[in-house]
């Protein structure tokens, strides 16, 4: 009788089992089909070039490709953007999830999923596809968080910059509100903002068909992000879609780019468009409420639940987190409540973000910029018909003028509420300028075409606190220059190795070395040096002694004056060009150049000796070695006006400087009936250090040494490596 029981119930398990079984038999077979129609053409640089006969086979395609190179990348990537980091990481990034899931809701964006039009559906089914299809046939991949991929989970990432506006919000702040009292110390250590930051963001040039030695116009694409942020890729259909360029990791769309007609390079903006309202509470019992105008409006509560890894298994941190109608509360500030409004449209931001990469002129690319959903960026644009143009943050909103924006507004006043968005029109914006170039290097809008440029007096202050940087400066003197251009004279332009800062730093340190007495030890100590700097012509070079005089000096300057900056309410850099002593300046040379002498034996080591590109693994976190190879690059960090950026410092138990952020994807187009482009990428295409492709393009991104882009089959078939379908 038990055997009987038993076999019964085995049977009964493997009826149950069958459709499920099947379910997933059926998946398969409906991917495998799907993959059919889809080739992936991998080139000697190992850039993968995607057709399909539609959109959505090309994203199927795409993330595949994608997933080939750099699985860790796609996933890390939604896993942050869903806020299920400390699912991965640990307790250590329970209030980085908060801060996610404050604005990422999985049952919204499954709603809208379902609003979405048709033609997107279908591509984000595609995207889950690509990614659930790389799983399924690559097995011993094991993901952290994200075993599968739903289509509603591209709208949780869906623009594409490297720090998303989310980013503004303080995770020491957010923690202190929610999670109780923390020191100062604490906060100062978790903050996102506790210490100056290398300059990210980019350089985006366009060159009208009047200063193009080929009557053509061309566009200069330059990120700077941290390295390997994003992956290169030419995404082609039997709809229309032709677009190469660099598209963010597990993202579908090309981020800066081109296709055969059109280009586009997004540059960081300086634009105020994230409010903080500072919320009048009033308690009533155990009821909560807020004022805005006569009103006393409950304020919203909802649960959030933050899974986390311990050492024995998953646990979670519940909290009852507040909004009013401007937005989520993030910290407190005396007796008021702070709540953060800023853009937050996931679908018509991702219909944006893939839209303009079928735009094929200004008309269309401005028709696609009326969703104004492209919030943290400006966009650099040339066409094949011969347009430049600049379109400066896409969304920026309507606001009272009268108010401080860049501080807490009163959110019991309905003034500060916003009143829809600036129109393109209403923005700093520039199409065709007689100058005949655009330049734009996360600097304010108003030197963007030389003295075409916006004037800033016709604008609410609020379009931009970036103000000028030496980038800009920089690109300015360049640019303005030469009468026509080539491609390579671009990329020169883009290298020119002048640094800007300098012309304002070292005339005080030169005067007060001057003026310090003859005898002084000091002054004797720094005689040599000071005359290098003297002598030197301000233009960074690999064997260029003054260059690592200079740059270790002004850093020295940054790590020492960033705390007395803030307690002045000023950014570092401005504070350390005008507030500074005499003697400041001298004792600040004297360490660098004594540190030098420690790492490398001597203050006179060339700058290429210290300033080093390396990689040697594929780790998200950097990692470096002294002992294992590496490169001598010329270009330092931005921030001291080099066009080509170079974030590097030294590393524990390192002492070269190894860049780690910066110049990442770059490239020259030149937009006409054909298309003629270059590029070179950080390393390499693949995330796999036993690949030739991880780092096979280090030596050219070092020297600036652009590659050909096979833009057309028939120069893709002349450097074809590979050529197959996914799952192959």
């Amino acid at each position: 009788m038990r055997k009987s029981i038993v076999f019964l119930a085995l049977a009964v398990l493997a009826f149950v089992s069958l459709p499920a079984q099947s379910r997933v038999d059926g998946e398969r077979a409906r991917l495998m089909q799907r993959a059919q129609h889809v080739t992936i053409t991998r080139d000697d640089w190992g850039i993968p070039h995607v057709s399909g006969p539609t959109d959505a086979d090309a994203v199927f395609g795409m993330m595949y490709a994608q997933a080939e190179d750099d699985f860790n990348r796609v996933e890390t990537n939604f896993i942050n953007a869903q806020g299920r980091l400390a699912e991965a990481e640990g307790e250590g990034e329970i209030y980085r999830d908060l801060r996610m899931k404050l604005y990422i809701d999985p049952a919204n964006l499954r709603s809208k999923y379902l609003e979405s039009p048709d033609w997107l559906k279908r591509l984000m089914d595609a995207w889950a596809d690509g990614l659930n299809f790389y799983l399924d046939t690559h097995r011993s991949v094991k993901p952290r968080v994200i075993a599968r991929f739903e289509p509603w989970m591209a709208l949780s990432f869906s623009e594409g910059s490297i720090g998303g506006d989310i980013e503004s919000i303080s995770i020491a702040n957010l923690r202190a509100f929610y999670g109780g009292a923390t020191s100062p110390s604490t906060i100062a250590r978790m903050d996102d903002a506790a210490a100056p930051r290398e300059p990210s963001g980019s350089n985006g040039f366009a060159i009208a068909p009047k200063l193009s030695a080929s009557g053509k116009a061309m566009l200069w694409i330059n990120p700077h992000t941290s390295f390997y942020f994003r992956s290169e890729a030419q995404v082609t259909s039997g709809e229309g879609l032709n677009a190469y360029g660099a598209s963010t990791w597990g993202q579908f769309f090309v981020y800066q780019g081109f296709n055969e007609r059109a280009g586009w390079m997004h540059t960081s903006s300086g634009v105020d468009n994230i409010d903080e309202f500072a919320e009048t509470i009033v308690r009533k019992g155990e009821a909560l409420f807020y004022r805005h105008g006569t009103e006393e409006r409950p304020l919203l509560t909802r649960q959030i639940t933050v899974p986390y890894r311990t050492s024995s298994g998953m646990a979670q941190k519940a909290f009852t987190v507040y909004s009013t109608h401007h937005g989520p509360i993030v910290r407190a500030a005396g007796d008021k409540w702070i709540s953060v409004r800023l853009m937050d449209d996931p679908m018509h931001a991702l219909i944006q973000s893939y839209s303009r990469t079928k735009a094929k002129n200004y008309r269309e690319f401005r028709q696609v910029m009326e969703l104004h959903t492209n919030s943290s960026n400006n966009t650099v644009f040339a066409d094949a018909e011969g347009n430049i143009a600049y379109f400066h943050s896409n969304f920026i909103p309507r606001r009272d003028p009268r108010f401080d924006w860049t501080r807490p507004v009163d959110g019991s006043d309905p003034a500060t509420d916003w009143h829809g968005v600036l129109d393109i029109d209403e923005s700093p914006n520039v199409l065709n300028p007689s100058n005949g170039w655009i330049q734009n290097t996360n600097n304010w809008p108003f030197s963007v075409a030389g003295d075409q440029s916006p004037k800033a007096k016709d604008y609410p202050a609020y379009v931009d606190t970036a103000g000028e940087n030496p980038r800009g400066i920089h690109a300015v003197r360049v640019l303005s220059a030469r009468s026509r251009f080539t491609p390579d004279e671009v990329v020169a332009a883009a290298f020119d190795s002048y640094l800007t800062e300098f012309d304002v730093l070292l005339p005080p340190l030169l005067t007060a070395w001057k003026e310090l007495p003859e005898g002084d030890a000091l002054k004797d100590r720094l005689r040599a040096p000071i005359e290098a700097l003297g002598r030197w012509d301000k233009r960074w070079a690999v064997t260029s002694v003054p260059t690592t005089v200079a740059v270790t000096w002004a850093e020295e300057l940054v790590r020492r004056s960033t705390a007395d900056a803030a307690r002045a309410g000023k950014p570092v850099y401005t504070y350390i060009e005008s507030n500074l002593t005499a003697g400041q300046r001298l004792q600040a040379l004297a360490a660098s150049v004594d540190q030098i002498a420690r790492d490398f034996g001597t203050w006179m080591t060339p700058w290429g000796d210290i300033n080093r590109f390396q990689r040697i693994s594929p780790q998200i976190a950097p990692v470096f070695d002294d002992n294992a190879p590496s490169i001598p690059v010329g270009f330092p960090s931005a921030r001291w006006g080099s066009l080509a950026s170079f974030g590097a410092r030294p590393y524990p138990r390192t002492k070269k400087w190894y860049g780690s952020t910066g110049n990442s994807f770059l490239a020259i187009v030149e937009l006409g009936d054909r298309i003629r482009a270059k590029a070179v990428t950080a390393g390499g295409q693949s995330g796999d250090p036993r690949s030739r492709h991880f780092n096979d393009q280090a030596v050219r991104y070092a020297t600036g040494n652009l590659r050909d882009v096979y833009f057309y089959p028939e120069d893709l078939k002349k450097h074809s490596e590979r050529i197959y379908h996914p799952g192959q």
